[in-house]
């Protein structure tokens, strides 16, 4: 369905390909009939013991079929076929104007990666306009099946390569249907070269023409292999870009892109009936095409691994094509992937008397003359505070505190003490995340949330804040808790709030290097549902208190927001912004009040006598700390 100048440029090489082998051939002895006769060995050599290692021990007739001598399978390979079959989708190509441009074919390689031609989608903002669609194919009875459409998520990974013409683009976890990408499974990547021969057959799942999802199979000979391309005489037709291309054991050899069209002396190409084809008047279809080519799976192993030390998105696609083994050993279609694996991840349990040493939160903490209490819920929030275990409300850790949200299973607040002369930097490790004993596990967000996602496990306590004191180890660890977490789009949490709490502890206006700080989501009704459980908050509020050097209580508010990107699950560069703004805002926004003295917050004192709203929309953005006025 494509007939732009990628398209062209790729055809042209292709014939390019083509005709430099055919000369070669040529000089080499009488013209060979294409479509039946291999027109040449490798250049290098291909034992048969190299082919063999892809093979069954059990299967006898694999080598003859290798050989030309049989086209006997057994009967399995009809089922495997329609294994495969699975993680093969159509791709509706949509401009970003919202305009269809056309359509491909692609599949599932990795957790939620797929891979298709880059003259598909070439770009990360044509790729976010455009979906996959899987199951468009007929049943057995011929009916139209219920197809399910994924979002394609660019942000997350989009690695293209024009010159190779394939694409890996990340694909949404859960259909606009409900249908998890999981259900479909993926084809394993194998980056070892051999798994096909000249000779061989191939075939080609496919989506000709944007249409129902077909299989050419047999008749598909291999008839040459070049260092990074094959070419094989196959049928498709366009919409067919982007196809995986299988040898007898169901394993991807290589991604389709391109027919090559057959081509005169003088490089014309010519239609069916041997006269030359016009463009702009003749009909495509009538092309006479006298091969197709697809590149080998292992040159895009090589692509990526040239490019991965250097692109953190490639290295993560490489991750993820090879978190389920790419090498010869092992299925070549796996119809129930595991979640995307974390390089720095794991769950863990702490025992119950590790607890006993948590402190929690000190009101005292900035001294007896300024007794800073835990924020106070409204009245119609209280009935939604998710009690412990042992009926309490307070989740106490080392130096902080936090109370949950019994509906939305994440904190209505953190409370962290920080003492800046005494912080330790304590070393990173590899993150383990916890459930806490002392809550129901109904009461706390899981991993199920962040699995297959952007979402990151978003500290709301900084990893560092509590790390002071004869614990401080043990501290930080405990901010990796589930209760401290809220999901925060991965690029939203990679930027702190432009640190804001090692900026105030800094200053000379804080007059001890103390502070208490207080953290949590801005809960709305309207918060977009998220896999038909979760509501993904999409504002994030911060309270620091400190004693100035006048000896008074000072405090002021931060917010931050994704709420562009949960709307459109995309990634906008610029808006993800931190704002100062007066406490009063954040307390009408939450149903949570500080109780702090009424010229505490610099930005109520600025707006003195301009009454309460218009103290509360003087909001100030914050470039760099620098900007914060304390």
């Amino acid at each position: 369905m494509f007939k732009n100048a990628r398209k062209e440029d790729q055809q042209r090489k292709a014939s390019e390909r083509y005709y430099s082998r055919q000369k070669a051939a040529e000089a080499e002895g009488p013209r060979k009939r294409f479509r039946r006769e291999i027109i040449r060995p490798l250049k290098e050599a291909q034992p048969i013991e190299k082919r063999l290692i892809f093979l069954k021990p059990d299967d006898g007739l694999a080598l003859e079929r290798i050989m030309g001598k049989s086209d006997l399978v057994g009967i399995s390979y009809l089922e495997l076929g329609l294994l495969a079959a699975r993680p093969v989708c159509r791709i509706q190509v949509v401009n970003p104007l919202g305009r269809p441009e056309g359509y491909g074919t692609g599949f599932l390689v990795g957790p939620n990666l797929l891979l298709t031609n880059n003259h598909v989608l070439y770009t990360a903002e044509l790729a976010r306009k455009s979906f996959a669609e899987f199951e468009f194919e007929q049943d057995i009875n011929g009916r139209r099946k219920v197809s399910k459409s994924f979002d394609l998520r660019p942000d997350e990974i989009f690695v293209t390569d024009p010159e190779m013409d394939f694409t890996l683009v990340s694909v949404a976890p859960v259909s606009t249907e409900g249908t998890e990408l999981t259900d479909y499974g993926l084809l394993r990547l194998v980056e070892a070269t051999g798994k096909v021969q000249i000779g061989e057959y191939v075939s080609i799942i496919q989506h000709p023409e944007g249409g129902l999802k077909q299989c050419c199979l047999r008749e598909n000979e291999v008839v040459d292999i070049f260092d990074s391309w094959l070419h094989y005489v196959t049928d498709t037709q366009p919409g067919a870009s982007g196809s995986p291309i299988f040898n007898d054991q169901w394993l991807v050899v290589g991604l389709h892109h391109s027919g090559v069209p057959m081509r005169d002396a003088q490089g014309n190409i010519l239609k069916i009936d041997g006269h030359l084809y016009r463009e702009g008047i003749d009909d495509p279809s009538t092309i006479a095409w006298v091969a197709n080519e697809g590149v080998r799976i292992s040159r895009i192993f090589q692509a990526l691994e040239s490019r991965s030390e250097n692109e953190p998105m490639v290295a993560e696609a490489l991750r993820r094509l090879r978190s389920h083994g790419t090498g010869p050993v092992g299925p070549a279609i796996i119809t129930a992937p595991e979640p995307i694996p974390s390089i720095a991840t794991e769950l863990g349990e702490l025992p119950v008397e590790h607890y006993r040493l948590a402190d929690g939160y000190d009101p005292d903490f900035l001294g007896s003359l300024h007794h800073l209490p835990l924020p106070r819920l409204a009245d119609n929030l209280r009935s939604k505070v998710a009690k412990l275990k042992d009926g309490s409300e307070i989740l106490t850790y080392l130096h902080f505190s936090i109370v949950m949200n019994v509906d939305r299973r994440l904190a209505f607040y953190t409370a962290v003490n920080i003492d800046g002369k005494k912080l330790e930097n304590i070393k990173r490790g590899r993150d383990k995340w916890y459930f806490d004993p002392r809550l129901d596990l109904k009461y706390q967000a899981g991993p199920k949330l962040y699995e297959g996602n952007p979402l990151d496990r978003g500290h709301l306590v900084r990893r560092l804040d509590p790390c002071w004191g004869p614990n401080a180890k043990e501290a930080g660890e405990d901010t990796f808790h589930f209760t401290n977490c809220a999901p925060q789009h991965g690029r939203l949490n990679q930027r702190d709030w432009l640190e804001v709490e090692d900026y105030i502890l800094k200053t000379a206006d804080n007059a001890d290097a103390k502070i208490s700080v207080f953290t949590g989501p801005v809960f709305r009704e309207d918060d977009m549902i998220y896999r038909n459980e979760y509501l993904l908050p999409a504002d994030f509020w911060k309270v620091v208190a400190f004693v100035n050097k006048n000896g008074k209580l000072s405090a002021t508010a931060y917010l931050r927001t994704q709420k562009n990107y949960l709307e459109s699950m995309e990634f906008f560069d610029d808006e993800f912004k931190t704002w100062q703004a007066p406490i009063a805002l954040v307390e009408s926004l939450t149903g949570i009040s500080f109780d702090l003295p009424a010229d505490a917050d610099p930005m109520a004192r600025a707006a003195a006598g301009k009454g309460l709203r218009s103290q509360m929309s003087n909001i100030r953005r914050i470039h760099s700390a620098a900007d914060i006025m304390l």
